[in-house]
């Protein structure tokens, strides 16, 4: 048997493609498809690694001599783990993390790692059109810190739509939201809806606006119980909320005291 006919044979065992084989050595699809069709032959250095994947000698391997003392036939799994492939726009890290690779990237489909990218990914840091992760980066992005180009969910999430507990968007909800419309216990926006509410058209307990509507309204334009025509001292107004609405948090009220001195 030849040398090209041993290696055809070799990785058809086990079941590698030519561009798998030519991954773990280094070399091209095109260099092992030359080497198999027996138009070029390797040199020493690859010769030898080939052997070592192979768990075979030099000698059997080029003229099909069997050694006397056999190369334990577990080195060629050793030597594949060690081995990182990036076969058709997909790889994955031989380190893993409770069985998770440490790496995934598939530019082609699903991608899942400790690290992902992929059209849709999931990991501890993931990227992807569709990311889910602790940290997520994607058109579509769900995680503790979520950024999104369309629309995030998470704990603190941005994009052109943001829900989480910290959401910042063109469109925002969230306990703390802020954006072009926002709805939230604290909104700031353009538009803001909420239980505290800042904007040029804002709703709210207490709401502080350009048009303003709220139990507490301050504004311009105001309508509710109780209406201000900005500007008021920021003592004035803990007055009037700490006496209607005295369970208001003390932070909503500072908070809130500051705008209106400024406003």
């Amino acid at each position: 048997m030849t040398f090209a006919e041993k290696l055809t044979e070799l990785r058809r065992q086990k079941g590698w493609s030519q561009e798998e084989l030519g991954e773990m050595l280094g070399v091209t699809r095109q260099t092992i498809s030359k080497w198999e069709l027996g138009s070029t032959t390797p040199e020493m250095e690859k010769l030898a690694a080939i052997s070592e994947i192979f768990g075979i000698s030099t000698d059997e391997l080029i003229r099909g001599i069997a050694p006397e003392n056999p190369i334990p036939q577990n080195n060629a799994a050793q030597f594949a783990e060690k081995k990182p492939h990036f076969i058709k726009g997909e790889y994955k890290s031989a380190k893993t993390f409770n069985g998770i690779p440490m790496v995934h990237i598939n530019l082609k489909g699903r991608a899942h790692g400790v690290v992902a990218i992929g059209l849709m990914s999931s990991g501890i840091i993931s990227i992807g059109l569709l990311a889910i992760g602790v940290v997520s980066l994607g058109l579509l992005s769900l995680g503790v810190l979520a950024i999104a180009a369309f629309f995030a969910l998470g704990v603190l999430s941005t994009g052109a739509i943001a829900a989480g507990i910290f959401a910042l968007g063109g469109m925002a909800l969230g306990v703390f939201a802020m954006g072009g419309f926002s709805f939230g216990w604290l909104a700031f926006g353009g538009i803001a809806v909420g239980k505290y509410a800042v904007g040029g058209l804002a709703t709210g307990t207490i709401a502080f606006g350009g048009a303003a509507r709220g139990i507490i309204a301050v504004g311009e334009e105001v309508s509710g119980e109780i209406t201000i025509a900005s500007p008021i001292s920021a003592e004035a107004f803990k007055s009037i909320v700490n006496q209607r609405l005295p369970h208001t948090p003390k932070f909503i009220v500072e908070l809130f005291a500051n705008l209106a001195d400024t406003m």
